[in-house]
């Protein structure tokens, strides 16, 4: 029946002829505005060029300073999430958008700053306007460039919106080059959880960079500002979000120097809250003696009403260490200083330590009972989470109740 089938005739789709759309009318007023007219087989699009010594400031910090950060991660060896090595090309990337999603959505703005080891360039490439697309998309090279790409929010926005964007073009230009990424954004709530209150961009340059925009607009504003400028044809104000993306890009590069110093502890003061959090990611990476190594530091340099998460996370390490008389200090040490759920938390892990493997009951049965007590105090806890607590609560006083009967 094979046989009689034949063979399968597949007609190839050919692609449709690209049309290179004209160029807008108002090329000479945004030329006139400092913008550089690049053209190639797709379209036109407007492009800006500025370059920086290696001393160059940027708040706190000379951009030169970044290959400090990178030898650092080179010679530790590490595995982190920051972690680069001097042979990856490194670009600060970051877009503006005429929307937050959606199909309708185009990215007008791509804005690139790397090194070539003897200054920095930032490179912006802006969209002529929507028919120019393909044009813009082509020019940034990135179906071309092997590179690792540092963002704030990339991962989430700024990344998938060029994919869709490419995706919807395609039928033309070359495909695009998967990039490995770091994600300063996720980073940095990391370090900053129940330390800073805002995670913005323009919050972390003034906390912890240093660096306090003069004349900035809204970032909301970027789209209104980019869709006038097509409409009118003048890009004054256009410049102006140009500006607002170079402090971005910027900051990216400031923001990875900070950070990295931190992780290492070189030249950087911060928070307890802060060396904790750290302590805890080197934890959760599973990079244990480096977490234990920087939350003892923590509970010996800090005062005591600072270091209760400190003391609760090494605990956690000591206990897996089957260090369990030290993990009990260390818990009774952090309840002084910690929220009601860590207190709660702490008291279980008492709990389990002197039970299972101190056999010391009595004690068992004292960090229950207080436990539970604390369970009734929880005013974020509905009554059905209390209830549900407070079970499996009693069932683990119940059975320590009977082993000190025996």
């Amino acid at each position: 029946m094979k046989k009689m089938l034949g063979k399968k005739t597949e007609t190839k789709q050919e692609k449709s002829a690209f049309i290179k759309p004209d160029q807008p009318q108002y090329v000479d007023q945004w030329q006139r505005a400092g913008l550089t007219l690049v053209e190639n087989d797709f379209g036109v699009l407007f492009k800006r060029v500025v370059t920086y010594p290696l001393t160059y400031r940027h708040g706190h910090y000379e951009l030169q300073q970044l290959f400090d950060a990178i030898r650092l991660w080179e010679q530790s060896g590490r595995e982190h999430p920051y972690a680069v090595t001097a042979d990856e090309t490194l670009i600060f990337f970051d877009t503006e958008t005429t929307g937050l999603k959606g199909v309708g959505t185009h990215i007008f703005l791509l804005g690139f700053l790397e090194t070539d080891g003897e200054e920095f360039t930032l490179t912006q490439y802006v969209l002529a306007d929507p028919s120019n697309e393909a044009a813009l998309l082509f020019e940034s090279r990135l179906w071309q460039k092997k590179a690792t790409i540092v963002t704030y929010n990339g991962k989430s926005f700024d990344w998938p919106q060029l994919e869709t964007r490419w995706t919807l073009n395609q039928t033309y230009i070359p495909k695009l080059r998967p990039q490995k990424q770091i994600d300063l954004l996720h980073s940095t709530k990391r370090l900053w959880k129940n330390d800073l209150e805002k995670m913005k961009l323009t919050a972390i340059e003034q906390e912890k960079l240093g660096f306090h925009r003069q004349g900035d607009i809204p970032g909301f504003l970027a789209p209104i500002i980019y869709l006038d400028a097509v409409k009118s044809g003048q890009a004054d104000a256009l410049i102006k979000v140009l500006h607002h993306n170079e402090w971005d890009l910027l900051s990216l590069i400031t923001l990875y120097i900070h950070s990295t110093q931190l992780l290492f502890q070189k030249e950087v003061n911060d928070s307890a809250v802060t060396y904790t959090n750290i302590g805890k990611w080197y934890n959760d990476l599973k990079q244990k003696n480096t977490g234990i190594d920087v939350l003892t530091a923590v509970t010996e340099r800090f005062d005591p009403t600072d270091t209760g998460l400190a003391h609760y996370y090494l605990a956690m390490e000591q206990k897996r260490a089957s260090q369990y008389e030290q993990a009990v200090k260390s818990l009774i040490k952090a309840l002084p200083a910690v929220d009601i759920p860590h207190q709660i938390k702490a008291y279980e892990q008492l709990a389990i330590i002197t039970e299972h493997h101190l056999r010391d009951y009595e004690e068992a049965k004292v960090y229950t009972q207080t436990g539970m007590q604390l369970i009734g105090r929880h005013e974020k806890w509905s009554a059905l989470q209390k209830e549900k607590y407070h079970s499996a609560w009693e069932k683990r006083l119940h059975r320590i109740t009977n082993k000190l009967n025996k």
